[in-house]
């Protein structure tokens, strides 16, 4: 090698050593020019690339290195950093398996695997590839980078965890974090917010305002801090920490999200109002603030301007975790499309769809075929639907169509206002098949003369108000007091069942919603927070009770004991945040004067 390049790559790597990575990829390239035949400073030059967000250079960098060197295991693993840079996670997994078959110690491979695998979801799978990585030597040492990835990705895994409520393992993989890196902030804010996520408000704002005040510039945690206060009632508080992480992170779009869902959850209006005007003075093009405009016009019964507000929902899918849809056949916007078939699809959840399933006869009578998309557990129910001619599962191979519509978007197809609900009930019926139609009706009917009362206290993890509208079961146990009920739990996926007399759950028959359909009609009464069980038993025309939090989903409104959307509900509401036992009295009041 001519001593003069030799130069040039030691200038390069002492650049990347010192942080100055744009200066430093000229160097490497300047170097390559000149000396092209070395895989190792190809493979830097690609990491270098890597850290300056270009994985397309990177990996035209990393073919060269293994042009040269085949086995060059460094090119692979920056290889596999590329695709994952780029969302390519199956490729990028493939070539990190691929340097572990080849060096099973490979600290670096071991650690991006588990990355790609959280990244993926598959959350058992990582707990052994970071389980793995605990007996390398490599991460030995205190400071050593790739403990400090070990420990960050350990965070990481905490928290996932915490998404799909396991709470036990996401203390644990927090703790572990911790271990490897005492100081880090991001697991100690999870701890904070798995303790939050149990109820445990006093110990997780303890930990949150610690690192709050040792870090005061990460806002993540701060909003998190912020969210606890609300939780624990101290509004004023939350208010003075909002003024201040917007005063740290004026233009963060994650502090201006959260901060507007504080906002809403303790129904302070004008300053609802006045966070989206301020962010929309940022990013006035940004669809997200119409979106969140529309919630609040829908709850307060401006549905208009609400519903025109809240298809601004489609220009921001990643937003709710969800994919873009994209069609080759126009949207149908309330024409006549007789000699036509029209793709109704589903978006968002099953109480998203029952609710909305209201407007298909009237998509009917304006035309030809009808093709309403749905999950497979709801597909036999929403059959029962006048109008609908043909149900496919979500996420299979379409069918042929002409024009397509998200279910949702109907409300805005037909201008729909207060008066103008649709709310002929029932407008869903128990299917012809339900699998466990015997061993259901073989359940009720052991209660004898008894009022048969249906219980659902807990909402679906990992939604975003999850923690608002669930209740703790032991919350329930007064409801005991009511005399000559059978209790039945229609609470699928919980262990804890609430303190009842002779409960009894009904979820080992619940296998889709045609047997949950047929529950509903063998009772006398459902109990239940905001979940798709109140829509089904609104839907199905069964007299239910509805436990709201403090400001509840745009779609039961402000301040009305009843629903427009489904006449034999009656609302139940918090009447100050968090307050369920102010409401579970309420209820005991009213069930002892009917029974």
């Amino acid at each position: 090698m001519n001593p003069k390049h030799l130069k040039l790559l030691q200038k390069a790597q002492d650049l990347g050593l010192s942080g100055k990575t744009l200066e430093a990829s000229v160097a490497y390239q300047a170097f390559l020019d000149r000396e092209p035949g070395h895989a190792g400073v190809w493979s830097d030059y690609a990491g270098n690339l890597l850290q300056l967000g270009n994985p397309d250079e990177a990996q035209k960098a990393c073919t060269e290195a293994l042009r040269i060197d085949p086995h060059h295991l460094p090119a692979q693993v920056n290889l596999g950093c590329a695709r994952m840079q780029e969302n390519q996670l199956e490729e990028a997994e493939a070539h990190f398996r691929s340097v572990l078959t080849a060096d099973s110690g490979r600290a670096d491979a071991q650690l991006l695997l588990a990355e790609c695998l959280l990244k993926t979801g598959r959350l058992n799978q990582a707990k052994e590839v970071l389980g793995n990585a605990n007996q390398l030597d490599a991460l030995k040492g205190k400071h050593n980078p790739l403990r400090l990835f070990h420990a960050d990705l350990w965070a990481r895994f905490g928290l996932a965890l915490l998404n799909v409520q396991r709470y036990e393992d996401a203390e644990s993989a927090c703790a572990t974090a911790l271990r490897l890196d005492p100081s880090h902030f991001a697991a100690k804010g999870n701890l904070g917010a798995i303790w939050m996520a149990q109820g445990q408000l006093e110990r997780a704002e303890e930990v949150l305002r610690q690192v709050v005040t040792m870090h005061p510039q990460e806002e993540g945690v701060r909003i998190v801090w912020i969210t606890c206060l609300m939780r624990m009632g101290r509004a004023s508080r939350t208010l003075e920490e909002i003024t201040t992480v917007l005063r740290l992170a004026p233009r963060s779009f994650p502090v201006h999200k959260s901060v507007v869902g504080t906002l809403y959850a303790l129904g302070c209006w004008k300053a609802y109002e006045e966070e989206i005007q301020r962010f929309r003075e940022i990013a006035p093009e940004h669809p997200f603030l119409d979106f969140e405009q529309s919630n609040m016009e829908l709850l307060h019964g401006n549905l208009i301007e609400g519903w025109k507000h809240y298809e601004a929902r489609l220009s921001v899918p990643e937003e709710f975790g969800r994919k873009n849809r994209n069609f080759r056949q126009p949207t149908w916007r309330g024409e006549s499309f007789v000699g036509k078939t029209l793709l109704i699809w589903a978006e968002q959840g099953f109480g998203d769809i029952l609710m909305f399933l209201r407007f298909v006869p009237m998509v009917k009578a304006l035309g030809g075929k009808v093709l309403v998309e749905a999950q497979p557990p709801l597909m036999d129910l929403a059959a029962t639907c006048l109008g609908v001619d043909v149900v496919v599962p979500k996420g299979e191979p379409w069918v042929e169509f002409d024009l397509q519509v998200s279910l949702i978007s109907l409300a805005w197809v037909f201008r729909t206002e207060l008066p103008t609900i649709p709310a002929e009930i029932p407008y869903l019926h128990i299917p012809e098949k339900v699998p466990n139609r015997q061993a259901i009706q073989d359940c009720l009917a052991a209660a004898e003369a008894q009022t048969r009362i249906g219980l659902v206290w807990a909402g679906t993890p990992g939604h975003g108000r999850d923690a608002e509208r669930s209740i703790p079961p032991a919350t329930l146990a007064p409801l005991a007091d009511i005399p000559g009920v059978a209790w039945f739990s229609l609470q699928l996926g919980k262990e804890e069942l609430p303190p009842l007399p002779n409960l009894v759950s009904l979820a080992p028959f619940l296998e889709n919603f045609s047997d949950t359909a047929m529950a509903l009609c063998g009772l006398d009464l459902v109990i239940t927070v905001d979940t798709a069980m109140a829509h089904l038993a609104g839907a199905m025309g069964v007299p239910a009770l509805l436990l709201l939090s403090f400001q509840p989903d745009f779609r039961w409104l402000l301040d009305r004991l009843d629903s427009p959307w489904y006449p034999t509900l009656r609302l139940y509401r918090q009447p100050t945040y968090g307050d369920w036992n102010t409401v579970i009295k309420q209820v005991i009041t009213d069930l002892t004067q009917d029974f």
